[in-house]
């Protein structure tokens, strides 16, 4: 390469590398949905039905095999890796005349020296009928003039460009499965692009070879891709939306995807469907449950009533965690905090978090602090009134949740409390008030209001002052020093910043269309005293008074997805461990994909764990049918 053209690839090394051809078939314009699906580290990139190479381009691969069984193509794609200033000076040679593409076209590309054959690749590629590439039963090309004013034959610093790129890779000419069984190894990334299964009788148009692409074909590559599969291979093949697709591919994640033909005569024709299938590649894993007893320190944590707390899982996920080496957990979704609280009893520094400010403050108060307490007398002295109260409570709550004494004293609670100073003991003391609003509630939340649910049990009997000074004496019972500098954050688990997150725990809102996953709507009362209500919206219109809900990404089935793969990104480094139901989305499937695009061995694991959907009649799901699964990205 001379010195003009390192200059242009100097200039275009910021810039996306186009294709050099355009391609019946060819995959730019599904680039968008394409590229998210990825995999975020892989060791080979190999691409046997190049064609147009649309998606090899846009990646820029350092370590590629790149192949077609159309050996025209292969020759200019070779050349100008290798010779790209000979290719130039052939394709500044031609003329856009209807004489001169004719007159090219009925060269035979094999008798032309190699460069020169493919400029005339690219000359017709660019001259003819929409830019199509179609070749008869004899292999000659036959495509007609396609009587464009001023096409750009030569576009010196694209093909400059393509020519870096195309010499990172190993180019070959020759049958698909040839090269896949020879070259792909665990690990590696393997876009299929074949010619697609047509949709009508009309539809098949083209030919890129004398030879076709029959059904029979689909159907051995198919059994081609389970072996990828079973290789440890990551797979993404892309199709029509046929019957036949789906029905071979059922296993994995199909994606449909609309797009434009734009190599057709007529307008009407353009709009079509692609269908996209991630095959990620089966996970070879050791590991696997070796439940060992748990510290007697963990016993320690204050037991409460929280929506999916994960308190009877903790040896479960100890089993899993334990067999990696690591010195930092982060708690991604800390919610009771008793997930923090174990590691931080296994002797890890733990990183607590969550978007909901109750679940910040218990981790403040026990994974955090390492040695504060809060002496009884002075918890007693909370319960009373010191300072002048705004009486919030009393006055937004009256008759919803708590007689007027107890509304009462919440106020001076809440008001005292906020006047402490040690900011451990202040954590200390809100998340008693919490604890002890929870305790005092039928079912420990605040969709309804009343005690229509009241079933007599003891907390209910006791009084609020007795519940908060209960529950001073339990949290300061869990302060214990394990040597480490552990931290608790409030806020987006996507916008959370960590130097060090060896392993992260993520258990997020589950999304099930049979049930809401809105911990603020279950906890808003006492998310709102962990707030002071301070940034929150209170619905007045509702019966109970609710606030607006934080937005979650967890909220719907294509949301969580995308939630999930921005996580598994962010923390693409880490150990993962997720907890999930087996009733929510995404799937099981789902979610081996994508965190297989950013982890090298995942494994899941169920767990004998059955959930209780209390009234819902509706859940089609059988109760004894739900699990809960570790998945587990390392």
């Amino acid at each position: 390469m001379g010195i003009l053209a390192e200059q242009a690839v100097k200039k275009l090394s910021a810039m996306q590398v186009k294709p050099i051809l355009k391609w019946a078939g060819g995959k730019t314009q599904m680039l968008s949905d394409l590229l998210p699906k990825v995999p975020f580290s892989y060791g080979r990139y190999i691409e046997p039905f190049l064609g147009g190479g649309a998606m090899f381009f846009a990646l820029q691969p350092e370590n590629a095999i790149i192949a077609d069984s159309n050996p025209e193509l292969i020759n200019m794609y070779q050349q100008v890796s290798d010779h790209v200033d000979d290719v130039i000076q052939y394709l500044e040679q031609y003329k856009n005349t209807k004489e001169r593409f004719y007159a090219v076209r009925s060269q035979k590309w094999e008798a032309l020296p190699a460069a020169e054959a493919a400029a005339r690749t690219i000359f017709l590629n660019k001259t003819c009928f929409n830019g199509l590439y179609r070749v008869n039963k004899k292999g000659d090309f036959n495509v007609p003039y396609g009587k464009y004013a001023n096409p750009r034959i030569c576009d010196r610093d694209a093909l400059y460009a393509a020519s870096a790129v195309l010499k990172k890779a190993e180019i070959l000419c020759g049958d698909y499965f040839l090269v896949l069984e020879h070259y792909a190894k665990e690990g590696d990334f393997i876009f299929l692009d074949p010619p697609y299964l047509p949709v009508s009788e009309y539809s098949d148009f083209k030919r890129y070879t004398k030879e076709q692409f029959y059904e029979e074909d689909h159907v051995e590559l198919a059994k081609i891709i389970m072996r990828l599969h079973e290789r440890g291979c990551h797979v993404i093949l892309t199709n029509s939306n046929h019957p036949l697709v789906h029905e071979l591919y059922a296993p994995f994640t199909i994606d449909i995807v609309h797009t434009k033909r734009y190599i057709s005569c007529r307008g009407s024709s353009r709009q079509g469907e692609d269908v996209i299938v991630t095959i990620p590649p089966k996970q070879k894993t050791l590991i696997k449950l070796m439940p060992q007893p748990l510290p007697k320190q963990v016993s320690a944590y204050p037991p409460t009533r929280f929506m999916g707390s994960k308190s009877k899982l903790l040896t479960e996920i100890w089993s899993v965690a334990s067999q990696f080496k690591f010195d930092t957990a982060v708690d991604l979704f800390a919610g009771s905090g008793i997930v923090g609280y174990m590691f931080k009893s296994q002797g890890k520094r733990v990183i607590s978090n969550d978007y909901m400010a109750m679940s910040a403050t218990f981790a403040k108060a026990m994974i955090e602090n390492n040695s504060v307490v809060l002496p009884t007398e002075e918890a007693e002295k909370l319960l009373i009134e010191q300072r002048a109260s705004n009486h919030f409570v009393a006055e937004t709550f009256q008759g919803l949740y708590y007689k007027d004494e107890e509304n009462n004293l919440i106020d001076v609670l809440r008001t005292n409390i906020a006047a402490i100073r040690n900011p451990y003991k202040r954590a200390i003391a809100m998340t008693a008030l919490i604890r002890a609003c929870t305790k005092k509630r039928p079912r420990g939340i605040f969709t309804y209001t009343g005690e229509r649910y009241n079933d007599g049990r003891k907390d209910l009997q006791k009084t609020l002052a007795q519940q908060f000074l209960e529950a001073v004496e339990a949290v300061n019972k869990a302060v214990f020093d394990n040597g480490q500098q552990n931290l608790a954050r409030h806020g987006d688990a996507m916008e959370l910043r960590v130097e060090q997150a060896d392993l992260v725990y993520i258990d997020p809102p589950y999304y099930s269309p049979l049930s809401d996953n809105e911990y603020v709507r279950r906890y808003h009362f006492v998310e709102g005293l962990a707030r002071d209500w301070q940034g929150v919206e209170i619905q007045q219109h509702t019966l109970t008074k609710k606030f607006k809900s934080y937005p979650t990404p967890f909220s719907t089935r294509n949301g969580a997805a995308d939630a999930f793969d921005r996580l598994f990104k962010k923390f693409a480094n880490s150990i993962l461990i997720v907890s999930y139901s087996s009733n929510s989305l995404p799937t099981q499937d789902e979610m081996v994909a994508i965190m297989s695009k950013y982890k090298k061995h995942v494994a899941v694991i169920p767990v004998d764990y059955k959930y209780s959907f209390g009234n819902q009649s509706k859940a089609k799901t059988h109760r004894n049918l739900v699990q809960e699964y570790l998945f587990v990205g390392y």
